[in-house]
Parts: C-alpha cells; sequence; structure tokens
C-alpha cells in the first residue's frame, strides 16, 4: 500500500469540535492538511476553529446537527463549494449513554442509531461519488470495542455501533477497486473526559462513577492524542480495521474464540453494575451535571 501525505488533503470530520474529533484535526492541520468540522454547537465550533487556526491550520466549521439527516447534504455541499474537494471523511461523532435497559427506551435506540449509523451512511453516499471523481479517498469509521463485544448497562451505544462496523466492513471490499480505503477503527476506553458528555440513566451517580472508573484506569485505556496519531497512521496506510489499545484487542480475540466464556464474564460484569431505580431512573441526565 502506498502511503500518502495528509498535505493539502482536505478531511471532514464529525464530531471535530471537541475530543477526538477535534485532536486528530489539529495532527491533520500540523501536517499541512486542511479539515471541515461538522458538529452541532456553535459555540464548540467556534472555538475549535480558532484553537486550529491560532496554530496555522486551515479550517471550516460548519454547524450541523447529525440527528437531522436533511441537515447533512447542505453541510457537504458547502463543504466541497469552499474547499473544491473532500479527500477524507472521519465519522467520529458519538453520544454514550449508560444504563440499565430497563430504564432504556426506543427513543434511545433511535438516536443512537441515528447518529453511529444513519449519519455516517448518510455522508459515505454523499461524498463516495465525489471521491470517484477525483479517483479515491479515505473514509475512517471510528466504532468502539462496544461494536464487537456487547457491554452490559450500554444497549443503544452497543448496538449502534455493531451497526456501524458491519455498515464500515461491507463497503470496504465494494469500494476497494475504486481506491477508496475504508478503516474501521475499534478503540478501547480512552482517555478523552468523554464521561462529562455522557447521559445516564437509572442510578445516576452510580452509573456515572462504574462509567469514570474504568476511563481511568491507565493499563485498560489510552490517551486521545496517542489514539489519533495511531488512527492517521492506519487511515494514510489505508489499513482495514485498528483495534487499540492491547486489552481491547485481547476482548475481542476472547470474544471470538470463547463467546461462551464472554458471556459468562459479562453476566458476572452486570451483577456488578448499579441496579434499576424507580421513576426517576428514567430521566437522563449529563455527566457534567451528575458530577
Amino acid at each position: 500500500m502506498v502511503r500518502f501525505s495528509y498535505r493539502d488533503k482536505v478531511a471532514l470530520i464529525t464530531g471535530g469540535s471537541r475530543g477526538l474529533g477535534l485532536i486528530i484535526a489539529r495532527q491533520i492541520c500540523n501536517q499541512g492538511g486542511k479539515v471541515a468540522l461538522l458538529a452541532r454547537d456553535p459555540a464548540e465550533l467556534a472555538c475549535a476553529k480558532s484553537d486550529l487556526a491560532h496554530s496555522g491550520g486551515s479550517v471550516l466549521a460548519v454547524q450541523c446537527d447529525l440527528l437531522d439527516t436533511e441537515q447533512i447534504r447542505p453541510a457537504v455541499r458547502q463543504i466541497i463549494d469552499h474547499f473544491g474537494k473532500i479527500d477524507i471523511l472521519v465519522n467520529c461523532a458519538g453520544i454514550i449513554e449508560v444504563g440499565p435497559l430497563g430504564h432504556m427506551t426506543r427513543e434511545d435506540f433511535d438516536r443512537a442509531m441515528r447518529l453511529h449509523f444513519w449519519a455516517p451512511f448518510e455522508l459515505i453516499s454523499q461524498i463516495v461519488p465525489e471521491m470517484r471523481t477525483r479517483g479515491g479517498g479515505r473514509i475512517v469509521n471510528i466504532s468502539s470495542i462496544g461494536g464487537k463485544v456487547a457491554v452490559p448497562h450500554m444497549a443503544p451505544y452497543t448496538s449502534s455501533k455493531f451497526a456501524l462496523v458491519g455498515l464500515s466492513d461491507a463497503l470496504r471490499a465494494e469500494l476497494a477497486p475504486e481506491n477508496i480505503f475504508v478503516t474501521t477503527v475499534t478503540p478501547g476506553v480512552m482517555r478523552t473526559g468523554s464521561e462529562v458528555h455522557a447521559k445516564f440513566k437509572g442510578d445516576h451517580a452510580a452509573e456515572f462513577e462504574s462509567f469514570t472508573g474504568a476511563s481511568k484506569l491507565p493499563f485498560a485505556s489510552i490517551s486521545a492524542e496517542r489514539a489519533a496519531k495511531k488512527i492517521l497512521a492506519a487511515c494514510a496506510r489505508g489499513r482495514s480495521a485498528l483495534v487499540m489499545p492491547l486489552p481491547a484487542r485481547a476482548l475481542i480475540i476472547a470474544n471470538a474464540l470463547f463467546p461462551n466464556f464472554t458471556a459468562q464474564v459479562m453476566k458476572i460484569v452486570n451483577k456488578r453494575l448499579p441496579s434499576s431505580v424507580g421513576p426517576t431512573g428514567d430521566e437522563t441526565r449529563a455527566g457534567s451535571d451528575v458530577r
């Protein structure tokens, strides 16, 4: 595989106003690339654009609620009109909702599917024809360990990430002859401060504590900066898949080889997680409020 340079390439990054998406954008700018950020919050977009522009990056910030499919087409058109092309699509936007299944509703599953599956599907549908006219491109779909191994108390998130992995892997073979390379990224826990933006149901405080505890284990998690570097290296090489860190790889392998054993482990994990509570548990609370 011939490795390409990010210099003068245009990358569209969803969820690029904060966290991993913003770090990926910063690293692309540092390598001479140009970035278009898609995100819902105008204040966060403005801060991200200022951050990247201050370091010399060429940045376009586009407000777009990816939960609303109708907003995606004009957003893509605005980016192409501005830069003239899109060489790289990074589907990074995500929401995490944590809590017992008994407190989850169809709306929770639908919201997760719209953001983690249908939004990437729509973006890919819009951008692939543009990549074809230019002789190729790169697509990076950032899933999760939850897209390979079902995680208790994260049913909507896990279901939608499984769907994204399936879409990503299905497209890879069919787009490869057109020089469009699809990389499926499966990270484990990342230290991005995502617990502040996560949503919690059930026993809010207990769920928040369990979730944040896992993200702070140094041997089981990876820093966002290191993750971004690995993602861009995999994208540049056109790698089919990237799994990180080592504990995530071990868990995926264990699940593939010993699915019944993994299932028993997850049952034990579930018993140690907070129980369902009364009607107050049906309320969704942001991590920033719970903390």
